[in-house]
């Protein structure tokens, strides 16, 4: 009986395959967590720190040092990490060489709140707690709190910090009432009323066209009310 070595050949093959798959799995699942890397994403960690992060997964966890993989849930960590109110989101892996890498991305205030309760409005329209660790540079929102207020003044927000002008300029936002707004200046002594959220681009770019004016003709410092309330005009109070 002939043995046809090329059979045998691509059993022993197979087999020696299958033999480093399994080893290979073995000690991939066998290697435990050498140490925790911390990055966080954009800007820098401004609200939570990374010794935060630590504490929280530490009273979830206990330590994660030298834990096994197959007993960490990664999807879980992540949450835990994003239940946190500083947080936006958290992405958790393990890398190659054993070590959990946590990548954090950190809510971003746009306003803040000062109303009977202090919070932060953030960029997705959110309320955000105040942080021990930061206090943003927003403009200041006060006036007659509501939800429908909080949602235009959200609108006006946006569109300020997508403005360089606007966004290193206003201060604050005054809510007289819904559809009543106004805004203050960082040097200017006037103030600015909006009205309602409707028109905000064409109101801010006749507001700006006003400006570069008053500012070159230095009659700035003449008014102590703005109103952008009436259709494509500007109308101004005299001190």
């Amino acid at each position: 009986m002939r043995i046809n070595w090329n059979y045998f050949k691509i059993g022993l093959l197979i087999v020696a395959i299958t033999g480093l798959y399994a080893f290979s799995n073995y000690r991939s699942e066998a290697k435990k967590t050498a140490n925790i890397d911390i990055e966080f994403v954009g800007d820098q960690n401004l609200y939570i720190t990374e010794a935060m992060v630590n504490k929280l997964l530490i009273q979830n966890y206990g330590s994660l040092i030298n834990v096994p993989k197959e007993n960490l849930v990664l999807n879980k960590i992540e949450k835990i990490i994003e239940a946190n109110k500083m947080v936006k989101k958290a992405q958790v892996y393990l890398t190659v060489n054993g070590e959990l890498e946590a990548r954090i991305e950190q809510r971003k205030p746009i306003g803040r709140i000062e109303g009977e309760k202090t919070f932060y409005l953030d960029d997705e329209g959110k309320r955000m707690p105040l942080s021990m660790n930061h206090s943003a540079r927003v403009p200041i929102i006060t006036g007659k709190i509501t939800g429908k207020s909080l949602e235009d003044v959200y609108e006006i927000l946006k569109y300020i910090n997508a403005d360089e002008f606007l966004r290193k300029n206003v201060i604050g936002i005054h809510i007289e009432d819904e559809d009543k707004y106004q805004l203050k200046f960082r040097m200017e002594q006037f103030v600015v009323n909006l009205g309602g959220i409707d028109a905000l681009e064409e109101k801010f770019n006749n507001f700006k066209a006003f400006y570069t004016k008053a500012n070159k003709d230095k009659t700035l410092n003449n008014y102590n009310i703005v109103s952008l309330e009436f259709n494509n005009q500007v109308v101004c109070t005299k001190i």
